[in-house]
């Protein structure tokens, strides 16, 4: 039985495990961490066909520049002495254009519609319940030049297969009638869907653990030893391991370790962070986004989860409370009868996504190293685009052609 290993075991890595062991293939899954409080764990759960713009689009530059002087801001990058930091920026920009929008589109949307299909099959298959809803996404808007923009992706959307509707401040109330909103208008992606995150990653940990994949947590990797055109295997602080094959799906520190075996994988990890209310009486019923304030709002269950900003300030583990009270600042703007503390700093989780330069996945076999296949670099949308991208990479390694054009994704295209 062909062995493959997985570093990374974030949503992104679990994901690759279920297909692999479902087609057949011996699985081990080694994660520097004990798997508690990753990436995968607090983030909105938001699962998002209506997000096919990559980061890196026109007027990003401009907003990006304008933010870094406010400390409350949505995104934010911390300036530093950092070569790799420079080349990251410099490629971002190349890329924050109408061109490459325009080429990026189709490709994220057939991805994410791809993923969508396989949390479906999961919520039907699957021996646990992990909160799938297709409850649609709201788009908040309060001023013009949001709504504009926001016409405009709906239009795109729709050439694209997604249903959005458009909304005034009336039909966006109706949506809502146990909490006041404020708002312009809105708008509704019916297709859009959720999860909850936490319970999602525990319950397929163990569920993988059950059909005999191998969880190897609390093993940092610090080199990979390689043989001709193939990687032999990983050393970590206790041991080696080796495998036939090898996935790398190690979030925002793929980067890293792809330059140990000679791979330019540009990557910067965009810290988020989120707070969740519990037990909320009168509580949001749609997931939503208040866009100007780039805050990402999702009910779950009885409790409400809030999470935004994007920080660009490399791989730390610092808490911003600033960026916090930027979130709660924005929540009495766009619902006006909801009021909320500032959270303890302990209350507070945080995350460190995965952003490439283009806001464009790497996922691909490598062209350097036959038996090695790249996936990450999914930023604010690892957990949308996990259980597709699983099924991608196990087709890639049981050679069959993928569902979805890789093309754009390729992670050589930087080299």
């Amino acid at each position: 039985m062909e062995h493959v290993g997985i570093i990374g075991g974030g949503i992104i890595g679990l994901s690759t495990a279920y297909y692999l062991r479902k087609a057949g293939f011996k699985v081990s899954v080694i994660d520097q961490s004990g798997l508690e409080d990753g990436c995968s764990f607090g983030n909105a759960g938001m699962i998002v066909p209506s997000h096919f713009i990559p980061l890196a689009a026109p007027g990003m530059v401009a907003k990006g520049v304008r933010w870094m002087f406010n400390s409350q801001s949505p995104f934010y990058v911390r300036p530093r002495l950092s070569g790799d930091l420079i080349t990251w920026g410099l490629n971002f920009y190349k890329h924050a254009n109408r061109k490459h929008v325009e080429r990026s589109m189709p490709a994220l949307s057939a991805l994410s519609l791809h993923s969508r299909e396989r949390y479906r099959e999961w919520a039907s298959t699957l021996p646990f319940d992990f909160g799938y809803d297709e409850r649609g996404l709201l788009m908040l808007y309060q001023n013009a030049s949001v709504e504009k923009e926001e016409r405009e992706i709906a239009n795109e959307a729709g050439r694209l297969g997604i249903e959005a509707r458009v909304l005034g401040a009336d039909e966006v109330q109706r949506l809502e009638p146990d909490v006041r909103v404020t708002a312009r208008g809105g708008i509704y992606y019916p297709g859009d869907a959720q999860v909850i995150p936490g319970i999602l990653v525990r319950k397929l940990i163990d569920h993988l653990q059950s059909v005999g994949v191998q969880i190897i947590r609390n093993k940092h990797v610090h080199s990979i030893f390689t043989e001709g055109k193939s990687i032999k295997g990983v050393r970590t602080t206790l041991g080696e391991f080796t495998a036939d094959q090898w996935v790398l799906a190690a979030g925002s520190w793929s980067g890293w370790l792809a330059s140990l075996i000679g791979i330019k994988l540009p990557m910067q990890a965009g810290k988020g962070y989120s707070f969740t209310l519990q037990n909320v009486g009168r509580n949001v019923r749609i997931p939503t986004i208040f866009l100007e304030a780039r805050v990402a709002v999702t009910p779950m269950r009885n409790d409400l989860r809030f999470g935004g900003t994007m920080e660009i300030a490399g791989i730390n583990h610092n808490v911003n409370m600033n960026r916090v009270i930027g979130i709660v600042k924005s929540i009495t703007r766009y619902y006006p009868d909801m009021k909320v503390d500032v959270p303890a700093a302990k209350a507070v989780w945080h995350g460190l996504r995965p952003c490439s330069p283009d806001g464009l996945p790497y996922i691909g076999r490598s062209a350097r190293w036959d038996n090695l296949v790249v996936a990450t670099g999914h930023a604010m949308m690892g957990m949308s685009l996990g259980p597709g991208t699983g099924k991608l990479v196990s087709d890639i390694i049981e050679k069959k052609q993928p569902e979805v054009d890789l093309t754009l994704f390729t992670p050589d295209r930087f080299r």
